[in-house]
């Protein structure tokens, strides 16, 4: 990924498989659960084969919000290690087939407290097993993505660098409205930190469309100097509504 970004090339991901296999009826909407990975992975492995048909460079293991918290909710705890190492043996798999770029990714905890040393050091332990996991199968990098606190994003960073075996962090940051992360600091600025403090890359992804994830972008390349990332949802956002969580049915 470094050589590739430094050379000044656009890396494309692909994803999104908690939207496409809740559309396909393999996962409920609401859990946002990865257990299709154990239930059917041969789909898993067949969705990755599309997303590189249709123009990824990089293979993603699909892990979001296959982490121990998310997981206890829905009663599949016990399920936490098979579930996270099938997702990266699948997506290695479909990688190295097609010559891509392996990632693995960690999301939110759901479980976060700003300040809060006891709820944050469970927080840290997720991570830590996850990305243990993670180096184990042999990705290229490591992805931390949908913080909304740049405290929960940093200890994200924190924990690839301590546990990541030199693997690449890539950070992003799902943008609400205001530009401003819940614990209070300007995206902008949140990004330059994490930048500062070690990301590889860093930047945005979900809760916004293009048209309104771009003007951040924007003002977060005035104040990074590296590579920014960029993974809107596919849904048309406006100034009025700028995240798809707020977008209204026109019918209701």
């Amino acid at each position: 990924m470094y050589s590739r970004l430094r050379n000044g090339e656009n890396i494309l991901i692909a994803e999104g498989y908690l939207f496409e296999f809740g559309r396909r009826g393999y996962l409920k909407y609401g859990a946002n659960t990865p257990e299709v990975v154990v239930e059917n992975p041969e789909l898993v492995e067949v969705m990755h084969e599309e997303f590189v048909h249709a123009g990824s460079d990089v293979v993603e293991a699909f892990t979001c919000y296959g982490h121990r918290e998310k997981l206890k909710i829905i009663g599949r705890e016990d399920d936490l290690e098979k579930l996270n190492k099938t997702a990266l043996r699948i997506a290695r798999k479909v990688a190295r087939k097609h010559n891509k770029l392996f990632a693995f990714g960690l999301c939110n905890s759901t479980v976060f407290v700003p300040g809060d040393e006891k709820a944050n050091a469970k927080v840290r332990d997720m991570f830590k097993e996850q990305i243990e996991w993670a180096v184990e199968e042999g990705v290229d990098y490591i992805i931390g993505e949908t913080f909304n606190a740049l405290g929960e994003a940093m200890l994200a960073l924190e924990c690839i660098k301590e546990y990541g075996k030199g693997k690449p962090a890539v950070i992003t940051i799902a943008a609400y409205f205001p530009d401003i992360t819940t614990d209070d600091v300007p995206i902008p600025e949140a990004c330059k930190i994490l930048e500062e403090n070690g990301a590889a890359v860093v930047g945005l992804n979900c809760a916004r469309g293009p048209e309104t994830m771009l003007p951040l972008l924007r003002e977060i390349r005035k104040t990074c100097k590296g590579p920014i990332a960029a993974l809107p949802v596919p849904f048309r956002c406006t100034d009025e509504y700028r995240t798809f969580q707020s977008l209204k049915d026109p019918k209701t």
